[in-house]
Formats: structure tokens, C-alpha cells, sequence
């Protein structure tokens, strides 16, 4: 009796083929931890309640310094050297011999915007520099939250929160998905919304605001996109004197977030 013969791998398990995973839609917080590097970051997020944090990478230094400020270090710390934590991040990031590793922040909505009076909206507004300066302003000019889009805004990361040089964790970050849709939502609630335009028909100061207001700014060169100036409805222009007449849209925000607090009474 003679063996028959097998063909090889006759009982190996079958691999079943690799199938490349659809890509998360961009916008949304980061799927799993983010690290957050920088004195005022890294001490912001350790004030933040809402900030579920897991560890810190410190040099000695660092650690001596956080607790100098008065922050209260509640997860293991792992010292390590300067260069170490450089391979950590991207080159040129300034870390400050820290870097805590953390959960995104809580994904919040429209519907925690109750009682506010004045909301920032950025429509398309993709450098996470700009991005984090603008929230660092809104912190400053005490407004009630900040609401970019799912798609075509920067998510929550390291360079994003070291911009916001500590802001992103001290105001609501809203993201949507539909800017329009939000607006007329909003609108709902009762909220005047008006959307920076050069070519308004007034000026932002000549413009009435009501009780609670949405101020709308767009992305540099294409500005606030068509849809979202129709869901306003109100449109107002920041006029500039000098021989440039635009400004940088983070310094655009400044100046009409200034202008609508003193509108509003703020």
C-alpha cells in the first residue's frame, strides 16, 4: 500500500486575503491616543476634566517644572532624555522635555451650544496653524466655541494643540458635518449668523448683531463658500485702510471677534 501523495499545504489553514481598510473619515478625532508635547499644552490638558490622560514622557527637569506651576501630575511618568523624546515627535517640535500621551477630547455638537452667545464657525479652514492660533484668540476673547467641518479642517493632534499653545483644552471644539446645515440649525436656536465677505454690503461694525451670534469665517483665497454666505443670509466685510486689504484669516478672526464682542456688549 503506497502512500497518496498530498499536494503541499493540503492542511494548512487557508489565508484569507489581505483587504486594505477604508480610510477614516478625515476630521473626526484621531482613533486612539494623541500626544500633546509643550509646557502650555501639556499643562492645559492636565487642568482639563475632560482630558482622559494616560502617561507622561518627561525629562526631570520638565517634571520639576510642571509641579513648580502648581499642576498636579496624575498618571505614571517615564523619564526620558531630551534626544529621546525628540524621536518621539516630528523634527523640529518643540517639546519642552515633555510629552503626554492622552485621549482625544470628547467629540462635541451643536447641542452644547446652549446658552452661548457668540460662536466662532471657520468653513475650510485647513492649516493647523491658523487653526490653533484662532482658538488660542477665542480663549482670549472669551467666545463660547469654536465649530470647523468633519472634512477639509485640521484634527485634533500635536501640531494643532501646540498652535493652541494650551486653548484646545479650554474651549469646545464643534466639529460638523455639514456647515450649512449647521447654520440653519443654529439660525433655529435664534442665532443671528453673518459671514465675513469682501464684498459685503456693510462693514462688520455697521452691522446689526442680535442677542446670540454666529460669526462665520472661510478659508484664505476661497473664503466662505457659497452655500454657507446663502445659509447666513447676512454678510458683513472688514475694511482695511492700508494699501494691503487683506489680512491673514487668524488675524481676521481677532479683529472680528473683538468687534462683535463690543457689539454684543460682551
Amino acid at each position: 500500500m503506497t502512500d497518496t501523495p498530498q499536494k503541499p499545504g493540503a492542511y494548512a489553514r487557508k489565508k484569507k486575503p489581505f483587504v486594505k481598510p477604508g480610510p477614516r473619515r478625515p476630521g473626526l478625532p484621531p482613533e486612539g491616543p494623541v500626544l500633546l508635547y509643550g509646557l502650555h499644552t501639556v499643562e492645559a490638558a492636565f487642568a482639563n476634566r475632560a482630558r482622559k490622560r494616560i502617561k507622561l514622557y518627561a525629562t526631570e527637569n520638565a517634571v520639576n517644572r510642571l509641579q513648580e506651576r502648581g499642576v498636579k501630575i496624575d498618571v505614571p511618568v517615564e523619564m526620558k532624555m531630551p534626544r529621546e523624546l525628540d524621536r518621539m515627535v516630528t523634527k523640529d517640535a518643540v517639546h519642552q522635555g515633555m510629552i503626554l500621551e492622552a485621549d482625544p477630547l470628547p467629540a462635541y455638537g451643536s447641542f452644547d451650544l446652549k446658552g452661548a452667545r457668540l460662536v466662532l464657525a471657520l468653513d475650510q479652514v485647513t492649516d493647523p496653524h491658523n487653526v490653533g492660533a484662532i482658538l488660542r484668540s477665542a480663549v482670549a476673547l472669551a467666545v463660547d466655541a469654536v465649530v470647523t467641518t468633519e472634512r477639509h479642517a485640521p484634527e485634533e493632534g500635536p501640531v494643532l494643540a501646540k498652535s493652541a499653545s494650551g486653548a484646545l483644552d479650554m474651549i469646545r471644539h464643534v466639529r460638523v458635518k455639514n456647515m450649512s446645515r449647521f447654520i440653519d440649525e443654529m439660525k433655529d436656536q435664534g442665532f443671528t449668523c453673518i459671514a465675513l465677505d469682501s464684498d459685503g454690503p456693510a462693514t462688520l461694525e455697521d452691522t446689526d448683531f442680535g442677542d446670540r451670534t454666529v460669526l462665520v469665517l472661510g478659508s484664505e483665497g476661497k473664503g466662505v463658500r457659497q452655500g454657507v454666505r446663502e445659509a447666513c443670509g447676512t454678510l458683513a466685510r472688514l475694511d482695511m485702510p492700508g494699501e494691503i486689504r487683506s489680512l491673514n484669516v487668524s488675524n481676521a478672526a481677532v479683529l472680528s471677534l473683538y468687534v462683535a464682542r463690543k457689539k454684543l456688549g460682551l
